[in-house]
């Protein structure tokens, strides 16, 4: 929904876990016309985004933490990743948060298809 209800042209790029391997995933993926990229194995450079979005999240929010109950648990990693793609700037994107990103792109496309 924040991106306008679509996931046209969309790729989700993982490493090769049991989640992302699955038969289940698969079929969601294909259901909503997602296509899959999978890094190659024993490269950590082929997801080195997404691995620093998983270490930020556990350095920050996980790290010698004891949480009371789950739903404590999923509230601050829910506000966390708030934190993490509206605000929190990244160098690989500019220093502007992924939101900020995001938009700015579409921005430049709509302008490049008006030209």
């Amino acid at each position: 929904a924040t991106r306008g209800g679509t996931v046209d042209g969309v790729i989700f790029h993982a490493d090769r876990g049991s989640q992302y391997t699955s038969a289940a995933f698969a079929q969601v993926c294909d259901g909503f016309e997602i296509r899959r990229s999978m890094g190659r194995v024993g490269s950590s450079y082929d997801n080195a985004l997404a691995e620093s979005l998983w270490q930020g999240l556990k350095r920050e929010t996980m790290h010698q933490r004891l949480f009371s109950t789950m739903r404590q648990a999923r509230l601050e990693i829910f506000q966390w990743l708030t934190y993490y793609n509206a605000r929190r700037r990244h160098s690989a994107l500019n220093y502007l948060s992924p939101i900020e990103f995001e938009q700015q792109h579409h921005t430049e496309r709509r302008l490049t298809l008006a030209a």
